[in-house]
C-alpha cells in the first residue's frame, strides 16, 4: 500500500506533466507565429522587389532602325522609331494620353525642346494617319497635312488586333513630326518615351553630315 509520501511524488510529477505540456504547446504556437509573420515578411519583400525590377525597366525596347525623313531644304522634319515591348510584358497602352514622348534636339546653333508631343495611336477615333512601311513619304504628308507646322508623334502598329494596346505578337512604329523645329546635319536628338508603367525609354541619334533633299536615311 502506497504511503501519503508516495502519492504527493505522483501527484507532484503529474503537474510537472502537465506545466511541461503547457509550455510545449505555447512555444509550439509561438513558433508557428514567428513563421508564419517570416513567410509574410518574405513575400511581401518579393512583391516589393518585383515591383521595383518592373518600375526599373521600360516596358518598351527598340526593335529596328530609327528613321530620318530629310526634305527638300535637307533638314530632318521627321523620325520613325520602331518598338516592341519589353520581354515579360503582357501588353502596353498606346492610346492617347498614355504615353509621354518628349524630344530634344542640340547642335551648335540649334536648340529645340518639345514636351509631350504624343496625340495618340492611329487606331483612335479621329486620327486621320494612313502609315505605310513601304512608303513613309505618304505618311508624313499626311501628319504634314493634319498637324501644319506643329510638332506631334503618332504610334502605328502593325499587325495590329484593331486596339490600342501593343501586345508582343505585334509591332509599334513611333512616327515623329518636328514642325518648325527641323534638326540639320550633326545635330543631336533625344526621344524620351514615357510608357504608363515602367522606366522610360530613351532614344539618342546624331544626325550625319551630306544630307541630300526627299530621302529616308537610316540613323542606326
Amino acid at each position: 500500500m502506497l504511503s501519503a509520501r508516495h502519492l504527493r511524488k505522483g501527484i507532484v510529477g503529474i503537474e510537472a506533466a502537465i506545466v511541461l505540456i503547457a509550455f510545449v504547446i505555447i512555444a509550439a504556437a509561438l513558433a508557428y507565429v514567428v513563421v508564419n509573420t517570416g513567410f509574410f515578411a518574405s513575400q511581401k519583400s518579393k512583391d516589393t522587389i518585383m515591383r521595383g525590377i518592373s518600375e526599373a525597366a521600360s516596358s518598351l525596347q527598340i526593335d529596328g532602325s530609327v528613321i530620318a525623313y530629310v526634305d527638300g531644304n535637307k533638314n530632318v522634319t521627321a523620325l520613325v522609331v520602331p518598338v516592341k515591348i519589353s520581354a515579360g510584358r503582357e501588353g502596353v497602352d498606346v492610346s492617347n494620353r498614355s504615353l509621354v514622348v518628349t524630344v530634344w534636339i542640340t547642335g551648335t546653333s540649334t536648340y529645340a525642346y518639345m514636351p509631350n508631343i504624343y496625340n495618340g495611336s492611329t487606331e483612335d477615333e479621329g486620327v486621320n494617319i494612313k502609315f505605310s512601311t513601304s512608303d513613309l513619304t505618304q505618311t508624313i504628308e499626311y501628319i504634314t497635312t493634319s498637324s501644319g507646322n506643329e510638332p506631334v508623334a503618332y504610334m502605328a502598329i502593325v499587325n495590329s488586333d484593331d486596339d490600342r494596346l501593343l501586345e508582343s505578337n505585334e509591332k509599334g512604329f513611333l512616327i515623329i513630326y518636328l514642325g518648325n523645329n527641323a534638326a540639320n546635319e550633326y545635330d543631336k536628338i533625344k526621344i524620351e518615351v514615357k510608357a504608363p508603367v515602367g522606366a522610360s525609354l530613351i532614344v539618342e541619334r546624331e544626325i550625319p553630315a551630306g544630307l541630300e533633299p526627299n530621302r529616308i536615311i537610316d540613323l542606326g
